[in-house]
């Protein structure tokens, strides 16, 4: 039996020893990374074999990646032989001896064990100064500890990729798991956008007044897009910007009809000036009414978004927060919808208001147009116009000018109630170049004043002016028949619309042609006038010549055939009964010529006046006439001499024509008029227009600027009413 000798007996408990510890790796490397696995080989196989040098290189056969340690210090030529052995693909040999060039090329040797299949699983190397390494045994073991470490390699990569994908998964997981909750909370809000969206196009479509829907809109954007204050204006002609909603939880944080000055930089500023979206995050440095507000407020963050009606930008929607973050940055686009159904809303409801507006112009045109097609006096059209165009531009302050160009000066002819009560018609003033009258006269085209300067006008316009806090005027020509008459004016606390001028020319043209009727009606009137006066002065002459030429020598002439008869002697009593019979005709001729002279114009009413002569007519007529409220005051000689002639020439119809009983006369001043009335109790069935009598008395009482109407129904009589002017004047303003 051999009994092993004690060095041998060392000698196998170090190898069992290192093959326990080789054993134990795998396990410790359970849960180590890669790297750590070949760095903890290469230091076993240093400590167990006592090495000078270890080299590991653990390689993944799939392709993924390759750890290399070294420990020790090698030769100088160890690697060169280690890069020969690394570079191979086929196998290589177990061991070799490694020259050394720092010591004479003294042979050392060293190892190389293949990992897996061709060493397709990586290498490693171990180096020794002892001539006798590796040992059998040392070669088993570096075997060993390189396939341990591989299998601990393999197991590490595949602990540390499971690690790795269960992290990427968990990642991707609770990535996944954010996006959810931001979409989600995207999907909230988008929806909770469309559902306000939805409620105000509803109220669009069901056609709210824009006022009404603003301070809704408000609420609606302010609850959406998470901001504590909205608001909504308005930009004005002037520059100026008005307040038509706002919003905050804590209720209107500015009132309605504000209105801001858009000086300084400010967002509703800068969305006029560019027409398109515009913020600013921080007032602290900015000047103006508006950033003085909302610095105050604490405000430093606003949006403002256009509101943009076809053709211009209308005003904006301002949202603002106090917080220390700024607005989102998606705000803008948010808002743009919002802002489109107010457009929406604006536009249709600034389209329903230009209709009611065109059919309350042409209501008004209308009732102006009927009032000059009636005749009604320029001074009665004058104020007409001024009520209708001041209730059309909501001012309630027009009047109409005339100009006198001798001067030139301007005369106020009419107007609107509040502007004669405090100007009197027929006030007169000087041209002034601060007023819009002024620019007509020089142009004779429309002219508009939006910032009148009271101050640099003088005279009682200006005084009405600064009483009435006008800033805005506008003034439109009136022609008439080619010459400028004057204008018709309009003026305003507030800046007047752009279409004005062309809304204010149409009652401009009915004022002229008023004008125009009644200068035509007035020459007109004149030129009748001045026919009945000439035909009343010839007749007068007439009578004058029947009165004092041929009547005075039928007169005579009978008196000198009575003075043949008395001297003829008794026995001719034939030549004195023939004389006598010529008297007596020559009396009967002067009495016909007296009536006839009577008929041209009676001498009783140039000498009495027209009640003696009515009450003369009365008892010379056939049927009894029935006298009231005869006046005896002298009238105007055309006026009398028309109503007598009616009178006569109604007592005669009735006489001659109606089969009367009795007639009723009356006569009496009313109201600035005359107004005579004949009525008969006869047939009735008379026809004025047949009547060629009648046709010419009423050409003589509309002549005078009088009427006459005549009512005859048959088997009612017949009634003549006659109303004429006490005052014979022109109808005319101009």
């Amino acid at each position: 039996m051999y009994v092993a000798t004690e060095a041998e007996v060392l000698r196998l408990r170090a190898v069992l020893r290192d093959l326990v510890a080789l054993s134990a790796m795998p396990a410790a490397w359970i849960e180590s990374e890669p790297p750590e696995v070949a760095a903890g080989l290469a230091d076993t196989l240093v400590g167990l074999l006592q090495l000078d040098f270890a080299f590991v290189r653990l390689s993944d056969p799939g392709g993924a990646g390759a750890v290399e340690v070294t420990r020790g210090s090698a030769w100088t030529g160890f690697p060169e032989w280690l890069e020969t052995r690394l570079a191979r693909t086929a196998p290589f040999p177990r061991k070799e001896k490694v020259p050394d060039a720092s010591d004479d090329y003294t042979q050392r040797s060293g190892i190389a064990v293949p990992i897996g299949v061709n060493g397709q699983g990586g290498m490693v190397a171990a180096a020794c100064e002892r001539r006798d390494f590796p040992t059998a045994v040392e070669e088993l073991l570096l075997s060993l500890g390189a396939n341990h470490a591989a299998a601990a390699f393999q197991n590490a990569r595949l602990i540390h990729e499971r690690k790795r994908a269960e992290d990427e998964l968990r990642k991707a997981r609770n990535e996944l798991e954010v996006k959810v909750a931001e979409r989600t909370a995207e999907l909230h809000v988008a929806n909770d956008a469309l559902s306000a969206l939805r409620r105000v196009a509803t109220l669009v479509a069901e056609g709210v007044r824009p006022q009404d829907l603003f301070a809704v809109v408000a609420e609606e954007v302010a609850r959406v897009v998470d901001v504590p204050l909205v608001s909504v204006a308005r930009y004005e002609l002037d520059g100026t910007a008005t307040e038509c909603a706002s919003f905050s939880p804590e209720g209107p944080f500015f009132p309605v009809g504000k209105r801001w000055s858009l000086g300084g930089t400010n967002v509703l500023q800068l969305v006029r000036a560019s027409s398109e979206p515009a913020r600013i995050d921080d007032y602290l440095r900015l000047g103006g009414q508006i950033a003085d507000v909302l610095r105050r407020s604490g405000i430093h963050s606003t949006v403002g978004v256009p509101i943009v009606v076809p053709g211009r930008v209308w005003g904006a929607m301002v949202v603002s927060t106090a917080g220390p973050e700024p607005l989102p940055e998606d705000t803008e686009v948010r808002l743009a919808d919002f802002t489109e159904l107010l457009a929406t809303a604006i536009e249709n409801a600034e389209s329903r208001e230009a209709l009611e507006r065109v059919a309350e112009e042409q209501a008004a045109l209308q009732r102006v147009a009927t009032l000059v097609a009636q005749g009604v006096r320029p001074f009665e059209i004058f104020s007409e116009v001024s009520e209708e165009v001041g209730h059309l531009f909501e001012t309630n302050t027009a009047a109409v000018i005339r100009f006198e160009h001798d001067g030139p000066a301007s005369v106020f002819v009419g107007g609107s109630k509040n502007v004669q009560g405090v100007i009197p018609i027929g006030t007169r003033w000087q041209l002034d170049d601060a007023l819009a009258s002024a620019e007509v006269y020089r142009t004779g085209r429309s002219a508009r004043v939006d910032a009148v300067n009271w101050s640099s006008v003088s005279g009682p316009v200006a005084l009405a002016g600064r009483r009435l806090g006008l800033v805005s005027s506008i003034a439109s020509p009136i022609v008439v028949e080619g010459r400028l008459w004057g204008t018709a004016t309009v003026s305003s606390k507030q800046p007047l619309p752009p279409d004005a001028e062309e809304r204010l020319e149409k009652f401009a043209e009915l004022a002229a042609t008023a004008i125009s009727n009644a200068e035509s009606k007035a020459e007109l009137a004149a030129s009748r006038r001045r026919i009945v006066a000439a035909s009343d002065e010839a007749r007068r002459q007439i009578e004058r010549d029947l009165h004092d030429g041929t009547q005075q020598r039928l007169v005579w002439l009978g008196l000198a055939v009575r003075s043949a008869e008395a001297s003829v002697p008794p026995e001719k009593d034939d030549l004195r009964a023939e004389l006598s019979r010529i008297a007596t005709g020559l009396a009967t001729a002067v009495e016909e010529l007296q009536e006839l002279s009577r008929g041209i114009h009676p001498a009783i009413l140039s000498q009495g006046g027209l009640g003696p002569a009515l009450r003369t007519l009365a008892r010379r007529s056939t049927v009894p006439v029935e006298l009231d409220e005869i006046t005896d005051t002298r009238l105007p000689e055309p006026i009398e001499v028309a109503a007598y002639y009616v009178a006569s020439e109604a007592l005669a119809n009735a006489a001659k024509h109606a089969q009367a009983s009795r007639i009723e006369v009356s006569l009496a001043p009313r109201d600035g008029a005359l107004l005579l009335s004949i009525r008969d109790d006869g047939i009735g069935g008379a026809d004025p227009i047949r009547g060629s009598g009648l046709v010419g008395l009423t050409d003589r009482v509309e002549a005078l600027g009088g009427s006459i109407r005549v009512e005859s129904r048959p088997g009612d009589g017949t009634h003549i009413a006659v109303e004429l002017p006490l005052e014979l004047v022109a109808v005319e303003e101009s």
